[in-house]
């Protein structure tokens, strides 16, 4: 398995587990069915070159509800520095649910 491999089979297990989600206040105010948003983000696997150039399933994009949503997965230390390598153990994932419009 390649590096890219390890990291999308990672973060595509982490994005089921629904752990360490943040949704902004456009989507908690502004969208329908958040749950149902949830698990629409969880199971997602539309993944293409265009949106996931490097093979590493940290960030989607979806219509939900007549909304564009786009969703990302950010890696942190424990002490909450970004950029810890995604393949350390101690990396902590934080997933980001947002309208488009909010990016």
């Amino acid at each position: 398995m390649t590096r890219a491999e390890k990291i999308a089979w990672l973060n595509d297990r982490f994005r089921g587990m629904s752990l360490d989600v943040h949704l902004t206040p456009g989507v908690l105010y502004g969208v329908p069915d958040v749950i149902g948003l949830m698990k629409e983000v969880e199971t997602f696997d539309a993944f293409t070159p265009d949106n996931d150039p490097y093979g590493e399933h940290d960030f989607g994009s979806l219509v939900w509800q007549d909304k564009k949503i786009f969703w990302k997965i950010d890696y942190y230390n424990r002490t909450l520095q970004v950029g810890e390598d995604p393949l350390d153990p101690t990396c902590r994932r934080i997933l980001t649910i947002m309208l488009a419009s909010e990016y």
